[in-house]
């Protein structure tokens, strides 16, 4: 078996020998729930230390999104008015950083000066991770408005029946969209919770009261969790169209014994009949602007084949963006199977997803995987991300490119050249997210779908062109292009130069 799953990823990788795309996410998610990867410190100083340590991490990778959670238990990792300051920032819930500093202020900031987008990660209906309300500040709304919870096994969430939940999540996500220069609003595969032996979800009561002309309690069920999704993309856009709004599902969405166009899974969970989340509704009406299945499993795994899955969201992620989960954190688990002992299973996987036109990049779940490097990861992703990649676009989302740059030039400072441009000016969506600047040898322009001809990817509206002049001998054209809020490119505005 191993034999014949090594020639199939060999064949794979001739068939799929390309250059690296242009476009291309790579992102990594910063878990905050139980301090997973950060921060692992009170200690204010050491938070921004160890989120700064992270950035730079990624940038050098040519990473280009963090997925970072600010909502693990219906609290904040930002300063907010609705709810509590996380106890996994400060040690106690409702107890503000010290001295003050809002995290996700300060993480969009650090990020985006390196040319990183920040996806904000939530949990739409988790309360507590257990039982134990003392945890909770007594500002919160559990203790206003207990009608709006119930207890399901040793944890407490939102009831989703209810409409007031759904406003209230709605209120949320419109408070943050609109205070903070975010890119995306990111959801995981937790809705209505994973399933407890022997136990039913407590909503009888909410089914008997308002079924909403339901028979059925699972179409119910799944009808509360559309209407939440719908919603909440209208509200996005309604502040932000720029904004995306992803969602990284549980990786099998319907087993086919259950349903002809499901995966060949059978007897697993299912995003649909476990967790009511009908993902692929949400593509076909548009609900949701990206998808993110979480493939956490081994190539060739009898039940559940990674090389099977990325085949079935390949054909039915419905034309919207598709990016693959990747587990990284499973990698060298000693009680994991011999794939994720030996080698690198995440690198076969990459290499593998090559042939799948569809997928438009990953995500590594998490991020103290690539800070640990396991199994060599980050080893292997230095020269598999080579060279910087853009964002990519979302062509669902109405946005268009910004207007060319102007007044681009030379000029030299104390006899090092600089790569001078005016900064854009526009606002709101076409408003410039960073600059992406090309290196063409000779007196013409270049191929701009190949990243080799990047630069620099900046914020600034300046390069010094010194720090490559190893590389720079001879004639070179520049190309200096903007990237907006959508992610659209501008038209490139040019100069020329000759280096000795």
């Amino acid at each position: 078996m191993r034999k014949q799953l090594s020639v199939l990823i060999t064949i794979v990788m001739v068939l799929s020998l390309q250059a690296q795309p242009k476009h291309q996410l790579r992102a990594a998610w910063i878990a905050t729930v139980g301090r997973i990867d950060w921060p692992s410190s009170y200690t204010v100083t050491a938070q921004k230390q160890e989120m700064i340590s992270i950035l730079d991490s990624l940038a050098a990778l040519h990473f280009n999104t963090v997925i970072f959670q600010v909502r693990p238990t219906s609290d904040a990792f930002y300063q907010s008015d609705i709810e509590p300051w996380s106890r996994f920032l400060t040690g106690k819930q409702g107890v503000a950083p010290d001295p003050f500093y809002d995290p996700l202020d300060f993480l969009i900031r650090e990020a985006h000066r390196r040319c990183i987008d920040v996806h904000v990660w939530l949990n739409p209906y988790r309360v507590l991770n257990s039982d134990d309300i003392s945890h909770l500040n007594s500002s919160h709304l559990f203790f206003k408005k207990p009608e709006l919870f119930v207890k399901y096994g040793d944890k407490y969430y939102f009831n989703p029946a209810l409409d007031e939940t759904r406003a209230y999540l709605n209120r949320v996500v419109a408070d943050i969209v609109r205070r903070y220069d975010i890119d995306a609003i990111h959801f995981d595969d937790y809705f209505y919770p994973y399933r407890v032996n022997g136990m039913d979800f407590p909503d009888e009561a909410s089914f008997r009261a308002n079924s909403r002309g339901f028979s059925d309690k699972t179409d119910w069920r799944r009808d509360n969790v559309n209407l939440v999704i719908c919603q909440l993309q209208q509200t996005i856009k309604n502040i932000k169209p720029w904004v995306e709004f992803g969602i990284s599902p549980f990786g099998i969405w319907r087993s086919n014994d259950k349903d002809p166009r499901g995966s060949n899974t059978k007897g697993s969970l299912s995003n649909y009949d476990d967790l009511y989340a009908d993902v692929l509704l949400w593509l076909e009406r548009g609900d949701i602007d990206y998808v993110m299945p979480q493939l956490y499993w081994e190539i060739g795994r009898k039940t559940t084949d990674y090389a099977h899955l990325v085949e079935w969201w390949s054909n039915n992620s419905q034309g919207r963006n598709l990016y693959v989960g990747l587990y990284a954190s499973n990698l060298g688990n000693s009680s994991a199977s011999w794939a994720w002992r030996n080698g690198n299973e995440l690198m076969r996987q990459l290499r593998y997803t090559e042939a799948f036109p569809a997928v438009q990049g990953a995500a590594f779940y998490s991020a103290v995987a690539l800070m640990e490097n396991r199994q060599h990861l980050c080893d292997s992703l230095r020269a598999y991300y080579k060279y910087p990649a853009l964002v990519p676009i979302n062509k669902h989302l109405k946005g268009e490119p910004s207007g060319q740059l102007q007044r681009v030039h030379i000029v030299l400072d104390n006899n090092r050249p600089h790569l001078i441009w005016r900064a854009s000016e526009e606002t709101g969506g076409c408003q410039a997210q960073y600059y992406v600047v090309y290196a063409f040898k000779g007196a013409k322009l270049g191929d701009f779908s190949n990243p080799a001809n990047i630069l620099a990817i900046t914020t600034d509206n300046c390069v010094d062109l010194s720090q490559w002049a190893n590389r720079l001998r001879g004639k070179y054209k520049f190309a200096v292009t903007v990237v907006n809020r959508f992610n659209y490119e501008s038209k490139p505005a040019t100069v020329t130069k000759r280096f000795k």
